[in-house]
């Protein structure tokens, strides 16, 4: 493990508060270290008070803040001695524990401390450092793991049996700590947990937990338990998205809501799905309790939902007795997903939380593999986890988490994503919480947005095999389609009917109608899937109820496309499939409109650009944004009971009134 300490970039920070955001940060660089909030840090301050009064202030890593990103405001300063004497208690309920805690934070608006607050507090020195190290739970999730740690590390480490976290691990090691260290001492491990490093300088206590984990590394590499390379395994050639659709349709119904399902189908992934005792060593339990919570206990082997429902509760019904009577089980859905065609599927309510599914759980693989390596890979027993599972503090959290966006879990396929109307639409049903594939001739649309939730597909909409794959790109990223919005279209100059040329004819149909009509069919069997049902949006014209001259390719498309919809509608009434279409007049933000093609239509109608632009009856602009928001509403609640429909975004025109 490398040690990344830089004395230039340390000379910068002039407080002990500043080297301790250093080093942390150092520390969460290092995801085999920490991971999505795991870790924690603190340091230990003399400051003064409003009145003059001398205090001691532990700053403890806040709620909330990953080690990584961590800025001095995240880490919430508490009054040291009163949260020591909480050591002292013989007992203290956890939501006790945190009510005390915030009591004797001093800065207001400060992130609530730390449940291993307590832990930081009684160890005397002035900083602390705490990972969940890959190499040193591969090591401890062994049957002999104790003994191994000891050959390790002998008296330079204090060995802490597992306890779980909260007050009753902070009054353990009040216990043990000053009892077993030694002059030697530099760290402490908590086994099936992770490890402590401690020292009088920020440097001395990162420098320590390099160490440390170095030593568990060499250790695994002399009993050749470090990672293999592993050969690229591809990623299976056919189609997998029905099934995916299909695997995402049973575990939204299990988790009450739609989820996301993310497909990683290659390298270490499928290696492991394919490992012949896969169903044995992934049934053993998560690496360390503390990712319980966000990939369940165990994952789900192959694609039986119902069976995987059954044994969660029959799990839960094993401890929920010894739980203080729990009433209330979590969602039995399986948030890992192990399968060896498929890989690993990574489950979430969002792509955030998929995502943080797949590193955690990527960890875990590893740490099996070690462990296995070492001679057995044993997790704690399943009351254990179960206790964290259901932890009072642990069920805090999920009930603040708060109310979901409106599309959260939802994918939505949006055609000409890269500009106009189709880039709007792209923006708000990322602001609601939808994953977005957005598909688009121009190859900006792979580079927009830049966040995991929007998958941008180059992609000419003339061309099924390319739409195919769009969509098997999406369905592997996202799980599934739930909703459509048909926006990629063309716009060519005005041409009278005897002046018009079929290939240019045949080349407006094959973008504004034929396109259509394949990616249509091709989402069906998606969107017949959808948890919540199908929803597709038509983007046709103010040119069907009102065609101009000049516009007779264009006109006869978007007619052509309105009436498919309206058969799409009654088709597939019956899967519960709604189709509505907008009809959006003078939209000049849009790629179609060109200056010239702007110009041209204005002198048409005897029009200055101004005028032809506010040509209708409220006298005002249509924007991209206005029709992206009638797609927005039309894939919502508001139009649940609407198919079919055709709904004008144009001002008024008096030609459609």
């Amino acid at each position: 493990m490398k040690n990344l300490w830089n004395s230039e970039e340390a000379a910068k920070c002039v407080t002990d508060l500043a080297r301790r955001v250093y080093t942390s940060r150092l520390l969460g660089r290092d995801h085999t270290l920490v991971l999505h909030g795991g870790g924690n840090t603190s340091v230990k301050t003399a400051e003064k008070n409003l009145v003059g009064e001398a205090e001691e202030i532990l700053h403890v890593k806040g709620s909330g803040w990953d080690l990584e990103t961590i800025e001095q405001q995240g880490f919430a300063p508490v009054r040291l001695q009163p949260v020591r004497k909480l050591a002292g208690l013989a007992s203290l309920p956890d939501p006790d524990m945190m009510n005390a805690l915030a009591t004797q934070v001093t800065r207001a608006g400060a992130p609530a401390p730390s449940v291993e607050t307590i832990l930081h507090a009684i160890l005397p020195y002035k900083y602390v450092d705490h990972t969940h190290a890959d190499a040193l739970l591969a090591v401890t999730n062994t049957a002999d793991g104790e003994a191994r740690v000891r050959d390790i590390y002998g008296d330079d480490v204090v060995v802490i049996p597992y306890v779980m976290p909260g007050f009753d691990l902070a009054r353990a090691c009040a216990e043990r700590f000053a009892a077993a260290r030694k002059p030697s001492t530099i760290g402490m491990v908590l086994l099936n947990h992770g490890v402590f490093s401690f020292g009088e300088t920020a440097e001395q206590s990162y420098a320590r937990m390099i160490e440390l984990v170095s030593r568990a590394e060499t250790y695994l590499e002399r009993k050749e338990a470090l990672r293999r390379a592993r050969s690229e395994i591809p990623a299976p050639a056919r189609s997998l998205r029905l099934e995916l659709a299909r695997l995402r349709h049973a575990l939204s119904r299990s988790a009450g809501g739609p989820v996301i399902v993310s497909c990683h189908a290659s390298g270490k992934y499928l290696a492991f799905a394919r490992r012949s005792d896969v169903a044995d060593v992934a049934q053993r339990g998560p690496a360390t309790p503390d990712h319980v919570l966000r990939t369940k206990r165990v994952p789900m082997i192959g694609r039986d939902v119902q069976a995987y429902e059954q044994a969660y509760r029959e799990y839960f019904q094993r401890h929920a007795a010894a739980a203080r009577e729990k009433k209330t089980m979590l969602d039995p859905a399986p948030r890992v997903v192990l399968d060896p065609e498929l890989g690993m599927c990574c489950v979430g309510r969002t792509v955030k939380e998929a995502g943080i599914v797949r590193d955690l759980y990527g960890h875990t693989i590893d740490v099996i593999e070690a462990a296995e390596a070492l001679g057995g890979y044993r997790a704690l027993p399943e009351s254990d986890i179960f206790d964290v599972e259901y932890w009072d503090l642990e069920q805090a959290k999920l009930r603040k988490a708060g109310q979901a966006p409106m599309y959260a879990g939802e994918v939505v396929v949006v055609t000409g994503a890269a500009s106009g109307i189709g880039k709007a639409c792209v923006e708000r049903f990322l602001k609601h919480g939808a994953a977005v594939v957005g598909v688009d001739i121009d190859s900006r649309v792979a580079g927009l947005h830049g966040c995991p939730e929007y998958l941008g597909v180059q992609c000419d909409v003339t061309d099924e095999t390319a739409l195919d794959a769009a969509l098997e790109a999406g369905v592997r990223a996202y799980g599934g389609i739930d909703m459509l919005v048909l926006n990629a279209g063309i716009f060519p100059g005005g041409r009278s009917i005897e002046t018009l040329q079929t290939d240019e004819w045949r080349r407006v149909m094959a973008v504004n109608l034929d396109s259509n009509l394949a990616l249509m069919r091709l989402a069906f069997p998606l969107l017949a899937l959808a948890p919540r049902r199908g929803r597709v949006v038509i983007v046709g014209s103010k040119n069907v109820p009102a065609p101009g001259p000049g516009a007779a390719a264009y006109s006869a498309s978007k007619a052509a496309l309105t009436q498919l919809a309206r058969v799409a509608a009654l088709e597939w009434g019956d899967a519960g499939v709604r189709v509505n279409t907008i009809h959006p007049n003078a939209v000049f933000d849009t790629g179609i409109w060109t200056d010239e093609v702007l110009k041209a239509r204005a002198a048409h109608y005897g029009m200055t650009v101004d005028e032809y632009k506010r040509n209708n009856v409220l006298k005002t602009d249509v924007t991209s944004m206005d029709v992206a928001e009638m797609a927005i509403a039309m894939c919502g609640p508001a139009f649940d009971k609407t198919t079919g429909a055709q709904v004008p975004v144009d001002g008024g025109n008096d030609r459609v009134i």
